[in-house]
């Protein structure tokens, strides 16, 4: 069997390019040989997908020249020759030029693959309003009678609605517009993307003002992602005229709502610009979005013309992987969604008291990370109801395995935080628990879950005692893992934590300590919370220091999120996860901390974890929605508890034997 890793096949990956070539304004020789430089410089980087601006081959800004029989037939014959080009290429370009049809010129797109051009599209709206002045010279695509255009002695598929697929990748399909038909209502990407193109490709001649750009890439960011779709934007560089204008050759791919790259602005040189556009997400959205498969009635039906790419090798992946997805890299992005997600938290835990006309909440508070957040949370809603943050009642309840560090930090920050504490000390009830049972007293489950199940039945019979909700404190890393004892700290009336995974948890109190609690006795506490190793400290410690770390069970939390993260949101394969994982390390975005072998045995792992504990997810307390991934079995995530993992697991298994070799 192959050993080999195909960008197309393995991965669900298409390579995609657009370029901005070096451009003289109606010089056809010159601007052709420019594309042909491109495509071979594109051809080595495996681009299977290349895009041009828009008159790429005359340039856009010639004006009147366009009627000028000479150029037409020029621009005509350049096109044959890039034709001529390709044949040993198996790439699919797409080119812009002025074309005679029918005595009508038309600004179009060629598509051009191995030696034949598979299609012409021409533009539907045509500027002609301030600087631009495109009625004079062009007849929209809409107002064509043929739907054939001769190219020589080559009858050519013409026409607006013309869709353009790829030989044995099903998903990759392209819809091509022109310019200013991206800028107008129901433009015809739109329609394009309904009738199930998933690459949306735009070649313009976009000019130059101040802000254009900004606004340039909200809307290519924005059509994207309504659309679950990949825009490539390509626009006209500084070659062309500056008479009136001045053009920036601004190209930019964005894909489901993300910009995934783009080109400089202004440069004297040739600019060519790609990425790999994960077609697998695109096409999980489309399955999963209901609203999408929802076809309006006046969609025209579209013609399909098959291309045909070759697969490549994926010796180098042309996408950025995030470590962390759940967290962004941009300090003040990322100071931004803490905001944000504290303010979710309070607004829903505010509401849900409301509903339930009370006023007290209770909680148990470790010392880990979680019920530190849960704890800051609701001392914030306190505030945002005018209430005082004595009505937050939070509980140590130190058992077998409780720490000094850890009950002390959680003690000093409920001082700090100026809510109401008590300590009770479990180990004497937990005792008698295993008493009653027979139990010896060794270390095993029994041991630790009476512990979790009494500390839950401790703070349901306290929360009834004070009529108070109980707040939950479990985050969405340990819901996915089950590392959660079943109607144990599994179980409250409310947990504002449920979705928000474990690394954002660790950002979210250091934004509380940098920013919320700077300077105080709570933002010291805070620090060292966030330094605590990660445990449910149910087993006894060894000269007071905790002994049972979660990640020595459940892996890695950074890894479980980056595992999480692509298999819930974007339903891709474990293998493609791996590989994504295994990218991420050669490229150190994880400090050189695992091996490959580590890789595969946390994933393998994670997902015999998420498939095991599915029956603890079923019957989860309420809690807020906070970002794209969630697991509540009222809204996002539904599965049977007995789903068995076998085809996740073979995924798995076959790309890491790839990666071995």
């Amino acid at each position: 069997m192959s050993k080999a890793i195909y960008l197309n096949k393995d991965l669900g990956f298409i390579r995609m390019g657009a370029a901005v070539p070096a451009l003289r304004v109606a010089d056809v020789d010159f601007n052709v040989a420019a594309i042909r430089t491109v495509i071979k410089k594109a051809a080595a980087q495996g681009i299977q997908v290349l895009a041009f601006p828009e008159m790429s081959l005359t340039g856009y800004t010639i004006g009147d020249l366009v009627q000028q029989q000479t150029l037409l037939e020029k621009a005509e014959k350049g096109l044959n020759e890039i034709v001529q080009s390709s044949c040993n290429s198996s790439m699919l370009i797409i080119a812009g030029l002025p074309l005679c049809i029918d005595q009508k010129i038309f600004n179009c797109a060629a598509v051009i693959n191995s030696g034949h051009i598979l299609g012409i599209i021409p533009k539907t709206y045509l500027p002609s309003y301030k600087e631009f002045y495109e009625n004079r010279w062009f007849v929209s695509g809409e107002d064509a009678c043929s739907d054939i255009a001769h190219i020589g002695d080559t009858a050519v598929p013409f026409g607006t609605n013309i869709l353009f697929s790829i030989r044995g990748v099903p998903s990759a399909v392209i819809g091509i517009e022109l310019c200013e038909d991206m800028w107008v209502p129901l433009a015809p990407h739109e329609y394009q993307a309904l009738a199930g193109a998933s690459i949306l490709v735009n070649l313009s001649a976009s000019n130059e003002i101040l802000a254009k750009a900004d606004w340039r890439r909200t809307m290519v960011i924005a059509e994207s992602g309504r659309c679950a779709a990949a825009c490539c934007y390509v626009s006209a560089g500084a070659g062309e005229s500056s008479n009136d204008m001045v053009f920036g050759g601004h190209t930019l791919m964005a894909e489901n709502g993300n910009l995934l790259c783009e080109s400089r602005r202004f440069s004297s040189q040739t600019e060519l610009v790609a990425t790999d556009v994960d077609l697998d997400r695109l096409a999980h959205d489309r399955r999963t979005i209901t609203s999408f498969r929802q076809s309006p009635q006046h969609l025209k039906p579209f013609r399909i013309i098959e291309g045909n790419v070759v697969d490549i090798t994926a010796v180098k992946l042309l996408r950025a992987i995030d470590p962390q997805p759940f967290v962004p890299r941009d300090a003040a992005r990322r100071a931004e969604r803490c905001r944000d997600i504290f303010v979710m938290q309070v607004t829903a835990l505010a509401g849900k008291l409301r509903g339930a006309h009370l006023e007290h909440l209770a909680l148990g508070v470790s010392g880990g990370l979680d019920s530190t957040l849960a704890l800051l949370v609701a001392a914030k809603t306190m505030d945002y109801l005018g209430r005082p943050r004595s009505n937050v009642h939070a509980y140590t309840l130190p058992g077998f395995g409780t720490t000094k560090r850890t009950k002390d930090n959680a003690t000093a920050l409920c001082k700090a935080l100026k809510v109401d504490l008590q300590n009770v000390n479990i180990t004497d009830s937990c005792k008698s628990h295993l008493k009653d049972l027979g139990h010896d007293g060794r270390e095993d489950l029994v041991f630790e879950n009476i512990q979790a199940r009494y500390r839950t039945e401790f703070l349901f019979n306290r929360a009834n005692q004070l009529n108070a909700i109980l707040l939950g404190t479990g985050d969405l890393t340990e819901v996915a893992l089950g590392w959660c004892t079943f109607a144990g700290d599994h179980m409250s009336h409310y947990d504002v934590n449920t979705s928000v995974p474990k690394t954002l948890v660790r950002y979210l109190v250091r934004w509380a300590a940098d920013e919320e609690l700077a300077n105080t006795q709570a933002s010291k506490v805070l620090y060292d919370v966030i330094d605590t190793p990660i445990s449910p400290e149910l087993k006894s410690p060894a000269r007071g220091e905790i002994t049972q770390r979660s990640e020595d069970v459940i892996g890695p939390v950074e890894l479980a999120d980056f595992y999480l993260y692509p298999f819930v949101r974007l339903g891709s394969t474990p293998g493609k996860i791996l590989f994504l994982a295994n990218e991420a390390r050669k490229q150190k975005l994880f400090d050189g901390r695992y091996t490959l072998e580590e890789l595969h045995r946390w994933l393998n792992s994670f997902i015999k974890r998420f498939f095991a504990n599915q029956f603890k997810r079923t019957c989860l307390p309420e809690g807020p929605k906070i970002g794209s991934v969630s697991l509540s079995p009222r809204g996002d995530w539904r599965m049977p508890s007995d789903a068995e993992p076998a085809p996740w697991l073979e995924n798995l298994e076959q790309m890491y034997a790839k990666l071995r070799g």
